[in-house]
């Protein structure tokens, strides 16, 4: 059977023999109670990375953004982002379903708007107006690296801007940080910093990191205990979780580093496609592991296919974009086998 390079997500990736050793042997106990230990260190060392007081394990990344909504919120409430966000477009509508609320989406360039997007989103009070009338506006979110807009980085100063600005309209603050490991090593800014200006972070450790499961909520000490009862009503109450947790710890210890090769690896991928007829493809979005792209011969559904064909998988992307994501599965000569196919199926349709 022909081997795939599965450039889908960087979800997709296999737990190593290493990190599958320590899951075999993490010593376990019952999370609900609190006495798992080895989730209790996961949660100590994220928070511990993120400059936070605590942090909570969650299964996934969407329980951990879904959870901060309902931490920070009342049904009915009003929630700022992108409009490209993944908790906006990517969560299988659960915010109004879990958390009874509504977003106000900003128009943001590549998933990253401005302190005055943010001032210009604000309700403005009128005299002539009940004030009962307009949703409540109580939480912005943020996305860092910002997936839709192709794994580009927040800049730090722009974060404090709209941090800022946010803060003096009296809203609490979500910083989606499914890839912040990411945003990290390309920027060489740690994830402290970026987490700082935040009233809730999340990270994922499924991504980039290659854990098999995990996510993690962190905030402070009243944050999160607040965040561990929706948690729990969200149907994340683990027991024996140090197996999942195992994976996770072994995935931030050993695998953060490596990071830069991924992204070194989407360079050179994106490099390629530039050369290639029918291919659009913006150089600047490609910061860290994603590559999105366009194909101007054929719907991306059909080039998509024919690529997988030959043993590339992606992912169509809206309309008629395709995203390609890099990871620890995916060696520097798996690039140059890779763009070998997708320029075999570009040229034959360029005929």
């Amino acid at each position: 059977m022909k081997t795939i390079i599965d450039l889908r997500s960087d979800t997709v990736s296999q737990p190593t023999p290493a990190m599958r050793k320590a899951i075999a042997h993490a010593d376990v106990g019952d999370d609900v109670y609190g006495d798992d230990p080895t989730v209790n260190a996961l949660e100590e060392l994220v928070a511990d990375i993120l400059g936070k007081e605590e942090a909570a394990f969650m299964p996934t990344g969407t329980m951990t953004n879904q959870v901060a909504l309902r931490t920070h919120t009342e049904s009915g409430d009003e929630v700022l982002a992108d409009i490209q966000a993944h908790i906006f477009t990517n969560e299988g509508g659960a915010s109004g379903s879990l958390s009874g609320v509504s977003f106000h989406p900003l128009l943001g360039r590549h998933g990253i708007f401005t302190a005055e997007d943010v001032r210009l989103a604000i309700h403005i009070p009128n005299p002539r107006i009940p004030a009962k009338i307009g949703s409540p506006q109580k939480l912005m979110c943020l996305e860092n690296t910002h997936n839709a807009g192709g794994g580009v980085i927040w800049p730090i100063e722009s974060i404090k801007e709209v941090t800022g600005a946010a803060r003096a309209c009296g809203l609490k603050t979500h910083l989606d940080g499914a890839r912040l490991w990411n945003a990290s090593v390309a920027s060489g800014i740690l994830e402290a910093d970026y987490a700082e200006p935040f009233d809730t972070v999340s990270v994922c450790f499924s991504k980039g990191l290659g854990a098999p499961v995990g996510s993690a909520l962190a905030g402070n000490h009243e944050l999160i205990a607040r965040a561990r009862r929706f948690k729990n009503m969200f149907g994340g109450g683990f027991r024996q979780a140090g197996l999942l947790a195992a994976g996770a710890l072994y995935a931030i210890k050993n695998h953060r580093a490596r990071l830069a090769d991924d992204h070194q690896n989407a360079r050179l991928f994106a490099a390629g496609l530039k050369e290639l007829p029918g291919i659009e493809l913006d150089m600047f979005r490609v910061q860290t592991n994603i590559v999105r792209f366009r194909y101007t011969f054929a719907s991306s559904e059909t080039f998509i296919e024919q690529c997988h064909g030959s043993g590339v998988a992606m992912k169509s992307s809206g309309h008629n974009g395709i995203r390609a994501v890099f990871h620890l599965d995916i060696a520097e000569a798996m690039v140059e086998r890779a763009l070998n196919v997708i320029r075999a199926v570009a040229e034959k349709q360029a005929v």
